[in-house]
């Protein structure tokens, strides 16, 4: 980048946005299979009454995310970014206090309610004002950050519950997420590229396509649940998260026979590794004008791929399963940052905030039973259904993204 670019404090609100995406799915997403365990070691209580709860925690958010577009008009993306990560670090407090069930559940509310204030729609409200050419990148680059929360969160939240216990380790890290976004809130989420004198991209406004930002030849919607675009979009992403959610729920257990807890628990790592990576390049080197359909078709192929790998590797296979985990790694990270992309191509700019919340709740409704779902599949059928399920709804996201290609041009006409 250029002197100017590097000033563009677009960047600077792009980091701020991977410290809140690595709290939020750090805490909100990694945390609650933990909290499972731990909630279920200090209480005794049955399984399937602390399961129910992560499956409550990711219903709760759905209505939130559904209305955050107008939760942000209403209150301002700074205030309700803090107010959402204070709703967090509560209700995971009340995951640790919790004496009857009742209570667990009353604090899934508060923590899917807040979580969510944090996660990918949020994101993507974050980052929208500030780029319009270089979206893909920002995105990228910002989605990273949940990522990033895994690989932090989910050995600390082991490591700090082991040595002070699950209630003080939900204040100790409670404390720490309210106070570093009240910061970020109140230092950088404050300002706007017009309180910074600037425009989209900095200097380079407008350059990314012919026409300047590809939203503005875009037609409005009235009601996106009988649009064409809007409905394949989000099919496609809630069968994407879905397949990917109940895997990657399974997968370290599945591995275990062959490479060990200790494999396993490397093999998961490098999965995040390849999201990484995966994400990254595809948001710095989408091509300008590209169909971004096409490119989550082909992200979801690869995955595809990889769990075709899987069912050859037969269990059994370990240079194979490795490169299964890698290739399907490669595009865990994309089936959150493309989706947001497409909706950028595709809907009017006054309309993508609500596109995306709205495909964002649904894909959440969709994937909080993804891993119960699994787990039925592989208690009653062979370990390898697991694989071949996620193939075929795999199959079918790649379907609807397909089957909507070009339906924004019909609405928006000649």
């Amino acid at each position: 980048m250029g002197e100017r670019t590097k000033r563009f404090y677009g960047w600077t609100v792009v980091g701020a946005a991977v410290i809140i995406a690595m709290f939020g799915w750090g805490i909100g997403f990694y945390g609650p299979p933990i909290y499972l365990e731990a909630v279920r070691a200090a209480r005794g209580w049955p399984l399937a009454v602390v399961s129910g709860a992560v499956t409550s925690h990711f219903l709760a958010g759905v209505v939130v995310v559904a209305n955050l577009p107008r939760l942000h008009r209403r209150f301002g993306l700074p205030m309700v970014t803090f107010i959402g990560a204070a709703l967090l670090a509560a209700g995971v407090c009340g995951w640790a206090f919790a004496a009857p069930p009742w209570q667990l559940y009353a604090a899934t509310l508060l923590s899917g309610a807040g979580w969510v204030a944090l996660g990918a729609a949020a994101i993507n409200a974050i980052i929208a004002p500030w780029f319009v050419c270089k979206r893909p990148a920002a995105l990228a680059t910002a989605y990273n950050g949940a990522s990033l929360g895994g690989i932090v969160f989910s050995p600390l939240w082991a490591a700090l519950i082991a040595w002070i216990g699950f209630p003080l380790a939900s204040v100790a890290v409670g404390a720490v997420l309210v106070a570093c976004v009240l910061i970020i809130a109140a230092t950088i989420l404050i300002h706007s590229p017009r309180s910074k004198g600037v425009e989209a991209d900095g200097d380079e406004v407008g350059a990314s396509l012919p026409g300047g930002d590809p939203t503005d030849a875009c037609a409005r919607i009235t009601t996106p649940w009988r649009d064409r675009a809007f409905l394949t979009l989000a099919l496609a992403m809630s069968l994407t998260l879905f397949a990917q959610i109940g895997l990657i729920a399974h997968l370290y257990s599945l591995l275990v026979p062959a490479l060990g807890s200790q494999g396993a628990g490397w093999a998961a790592g490098l999965s995040t590794a390849s999201a990484i990576l995966g994400r990254t390049l595809v948001g710095w080197l989408m091509p300008q004008g590209s169909e971004r359909r096409l490119i989550a078709a082909a992200s979801l192929g690869v995955q595809m791929t990889g769990g075709v790998v899987l069912l050859a590797a037969a269990g059994t296979h370990v240079p194979l399963l490795l490169l299964g985990v890698i290739l399907i790694g490669l595009g865990i990270g994309n089936a959150t940052s493309l989706p947001p992309l497409v909706a950028q191509r595709e809907f009017a700019r006054e309309d993508c905030g609500r596109v995306i919340a709205l495909m964002v709740a649904s894909a959440q409704a969709a994937y909080a039973f993804a891993p119960a779902t699994f787990g039925i599949l592989r208690a009653s059928l062979p370990e390898m259904t697991v694989f071949a399920t996620a193939i075929i709804i795999q199959c079918a996201a790649i379907a609807a993204y397909l089957s909507g290609r070009g339906a924004y041009r019909r609405r928006a006409g000649p």
